[in-house]
């Protein structure tokens, strides 16, 4: 490691270090001022790079704001701030801790394996009995994914809300998203373009069907069942289920490792519907995986990110392997840095905005992953090592404009010092 990564690796530990809360950590100061799910998942394997303890600490802390049907929901609000809408007072939900009513990508067992394996590999021996608790908290989780957001068997967990996505303005959201209201029980507050060019944000319009939604769900009780039969927007995601895929898959190898094998057959299970349903997915003539619109029965075709996010789950065939890696070369062809989120030829390409085609440096690493998975190691590594130096270059942002490779939304990003920290050690 040069003298420039460094200096790098110390300002990410200090940007963890500023960002810390008690045990868990925000985004970023003010933009984000509270502890998000799928973030904080990535910056317990930032942080499992040197300090294990706090490694778990981060994900014991999400863990807390666990509901008891076994949701982990995208924000838990440990303490108050004013600097955030929509804060608790408009989720309504009644659970311990304050919380949202709505999850995120379960990046979460992903995290658990990683934190684990660092633990061993360090000779910790609380690692089993660390490990072994959030092993629950993460089948619970699983289990409420495929009941709650697969009731019919499908092998394709769904969203209900395009933030549970995490790639809230996402252009595959848009045909979908067009026919929720924009009408809304709740008075909107926008605190982000107070932080942030709004150029570089989800537009009001955006917001005011984001609302909406949250107000249909609360009316609902935040019953899983009612949402289900209520939801006027419902994706059967592969970047989600790809995702839970690869964590079922992690929870396997945990499960073999801490003596829980009386959970590998139920774990098996799940892990063979989860990826014969991304199986299905796959489309030739597009050369990636697509989501289904629920309420349409259409497929959606729009080119982001999240059609390669399956990679990290199932093996692809040889054929595949080539169209997938010919594919993104062609997203990253003129590009400062890829991947971008939304293909730089689709007619929805804003490179500015939000998650219409800036970069993210977690979303390079899960891909990346799957790359590596597929024996695609080259491109992975051109991606990884292009993050690296985008990183190096605009600093620890939020995103990056796939053109010019500038900084862009919010600052002193954790989750984007984690990915620093662990894509800079890679070969």
């Amino acid at each position: 490691m040069d003298m420039q990564q460094n200096g790098m690796m110390d300002a990410a530990r200090t940007i963890l270090a500023q960002n810390d809360r008690g045990g868990y950590t925000v985004p970023t100061a003010r933009l984000y001022p509270f502890q998000w799910n799928w973030d904080s998942a990535f910056v317990a394997m930032g942080f499992a790079t040197y300090d294990i303890d706090r490694a778990y600490r981060e994900l014991e802390r999400l863990a807390e704001g666990q509901w008891d049907d076994g949701m982990i929901p995208h924000i838990v609000f440990h303490a108050p701030s004013d600097t955030y809408f929509p804060g608790p007072e408009v989720w309504g939900t009644r659970h311990r801790i304050p919380t949202s009513g709505i999850t995120q990508p379960p990046v979460f067992g992903m995290a658990l394996r990683h934190v684990h394996e660092a633990a061993v590999a360090t000779g910790r021996t609380d690692a089993a009995d660390r490990t072994l608790k959030l092993f629950r908290s993460a089948l619970l989780s699983h289990r409420w994914w495929m009941s709650a957001r697969d009731p019919e068997s499908r092998g394709l967990v769904s969203i209900l809300h395009p933030w549970e996505s995490g790639s809230d303005n996402s252009p595959a959201w848009d045909e979908a998203l067009a026919r929720v209201p924009t009408s809304t029980e709740t008075v909107i507050r926008r605190k982000d373009t107070g932080h942030v060019d709004a150029s570089m944000r989800p537009r009001d319009e955006d917001y005011q069907r984001f609302i909406h939604l949250v107000d249909v769900y609360r009316g609902c009780g935040w019953d899983p069942m009612r949402q289900w039969e209520a939801a006027p927007f419902k994706i059967a995601d592969v970047q989600m289920t790809g995702i839970l895929a690869r964590a079922t898959a992690d929870l396997l190898v945990l499960a073999r490792s801490i003596g829980k094998a009386e959970d590998q057959r139920e774990l098996e299970q799940m892990h063979q519907l989860l990826t014969d349903g991304l199986a299905r997915q796959w489309r030739a003539d597009l050369s990636r995986f697509v989501s289904m619109d629920l309420i349409s029965g259409q497929d959606i075709t729009a080119p982001t990110q999240a059609c390669f996010i399956p990679l990290v789950a199932i093996a692809l065939s040889d054929n595949q392997r080539d169209a997938v890696r010919a594919e993104l070369r062609r997203w990253l062809d003129g590009m400062a840095v890829g991947v971008p989120s939304t293909a730089p030829f689709s007619p929805a390409f804003e490179p500015k905005r939000y998650w219409r085609g800036p970069v993210w440096a977690v979303v390079n690493w899960l891909i990346a992953d799957g790359l590596r998975l597929n024996r695609c190691e080259d491109l992975a590594r051109d991606i990884e090592n292009g993050t690296v130096k985008a990183i190096e270059k605009a600093g620890f942002c939020e995103y990056f404009d796939p053109t010019t490779g500038e900084g862009l939304g919010g600052g002193t990003f954790s989750w984007t010092a984690a990915a620093y920290m662990v894509l800079s050690r890679r070969d």
